[in-house]
């Protein structure tokens, strides 16, 4: 080829390329991040983390089945005495805060079943830190781990079964977070919850989720940490954990679940908005902990207390470790050819389930500092035309500065661009609703951000 002709070719390409640049470069949204949880952060203790651990070991099992009479809670065995054991480091914490903390449990007793062969009673035990805000407090955000364990057989009720990783690390993650974030305020509500019965068939999380929306708690967010211990096998990634949420919503009608296949909206429920504001969430505190965004419910075939929260309408996620180790897992504590079997201490990674909660930590901290979502958000259908009509009404609780628009293409797992709308309630954007998916989001005056909430049609 002619060198002139391919120099100007190659000029005309370039500059082509430059032209569509900025709409192909732009970044997912940025979010300053706030000084009071970047604080916050630091304040997460890896030890004090490894010490609840290793105190919920101690207790040998904590089966759901295995004892709760006085002798076995005062000789340190069995789930009773893993259960007050709980209950009292949330009281600890809620004095050293001078009785910010509201320590409660939710006990009631199991009927039989295929894993529970008697009448069982389950405790779950948590802890409220009401929001500041008389208006905002109604809205909760929920960090949760179950604290029961298991090993090779579900129905043994006194074999060893230390549940170090499933799941004395998800409820650490609670207790942690519970522990720090009880000495700041926020204008929303934050519960630091643990379950029982979730090995069982999620009991305990099950009743807590049916209790909260029969009495209409409005639950915004629930964080699920089911085994984010970080095992140590040569294979894990330690620098990433998993987030799973559900597409379609499990509490939505036949027709809502037409009309969301119709549109194209399987990937935009309010538990896949949860898990995106979760990696926002990362990148705007620089989590070391980088949070992978899977867009299915659970592990493949497998279930956990998240999906207890998605059955009641509430958005929730499962956050787990990146790469699991089955010799570690439900099994009975011994060695053959070599391995080690059972699920002990010294294979968590403490320096791993601290940057787990952190990220947990700032995750509640954000949604309870933010205000409440925008409500009632459409897009008009009335006639066809390339261009998108959003209205939506006003954040309630007041709280809401302004407002945000994102938007992403069709085929994209997170939001990809961001446009500042100020406080108006009624957009219109050049863009076409065919060929992008687009949300609104609250923004207060300090920058902190709601969850996003994608429109429905509007005829």
């Amino acid at each position: 080829m002619n060198v002139s002709i391919y120099l100007r070719k190659l000029f005309f390409w370039m500059g082509a390329a430059l032209t569509v640049l900025p709409a192909l470069s732009q970044q997912p949204p940025v979010v300053v991040p706030d000084s009071q949880i970047a604080a916050a952060l630091h304040e997460v203790s890896r030890e004090q983390i490894r010490a609840t651990i290793e105190k919920l070991v101690s207790f040998q099992t904590r089966s759901t089945l295995s004892a709760q009479d006085p002798a076995s809670i005062a000789a340190g065995h069995g789930i009773g005495a893993a259960r007050d054991s709980i209950r009292s480091q949330f009281e600890t914490y809620s004095r050293e805060c001078g009785g910010c903390l509201e320590v409660k449990t939710d006990t009631f007793t199991q009927s039989p079943a295929d894993r529970i062969p008697t009448p069982t009673q389950i405790t779950n035990v948590y802890a409220i830190l009401k929001g500041s805000d008389p208006e905002s407090a109604k809205r909760i955000v929920l960090v949760t781990g179950h604290y029961d364990s298991r090993n090779s057989d579900v129905m043994d009720t006194s074999g060893a079964a230390p549940g170090a990783n499933d799941d004395a690390s998800g409820a650490a993650v609670s207790l942690e977070c519970a522990r720090v974030l009880s000495k700041l305020k926020f204008p929303a509500t934050i519960i630091f919850l643990t379950v029982a019965g979730e090995e069982q068939a999620l009991n305990g999380s099950s009743h807590f989720a049916k209790m909260a929306k029969s009495e209409g708690w409005d639950i915004e967010a629930a964080l699920n940490n089911d085994i984010v211990g970080g095992d140590r096998s040569p294979q894990q990634d330690s620098s990433a954990v998993r987030v799973f949420s559900e597409g379609l919503p499990a509490a939505a009608t036949e027709a809502e679940r037409r009309l969301i296949r119709n549109l194209g909206g399987e990937s935009d429920s309010s538990s896949r908005q949860l898990a995106r504001y979760v990696a926002e969430v990362g990148r705007t505190y620089a989590s070391p902990v980088k949070p992978v965004l899977v867009f299915r419910l659970d592990r493949y075939g497998r279930g956990g207390d998240h999906s207890s929260f998605n059955q009641q309408g509430y958005a929730a996620v499962r956050f787990t470790e990146f790469r699991e180790n089955f010799d570690h897992q439900h099994q009975n504590l011994r060695t053959e050819n070599g391995i080690e079997f059972g699920d002990l201490p010294k294979f968590v990674n403490y320096d791993y389930v601290a940057d787990v909660a952190r990220l947990n930590l700032a995750t509640l901290a954000s949604l309870a500092s933010a205000p409440a979502p925008p409500a009632n958000v459409r897009i008009a259908l009335k006639k066809p035309e390339n261009v998108s009509t959003l209205a939506w009404e006003s954040s309630p609780g007041g709280r809401a500065d302004g407002y945000e628009l994102l938007w992403r293409s069709t085929t994209s797992p997170d939001w990809e661009h961001v446009q500042a709308l100020g406080n108006v309630t009624q957009y219109t954007s050049p863009r076409s609703k065919d060929n992008e998916i687009f949300a609104i989001r609250s923004v207060d005056k300090a920058g902190h951000r709601s969850l996003a909430v994608v429109p429905s049609p509007e005829q």
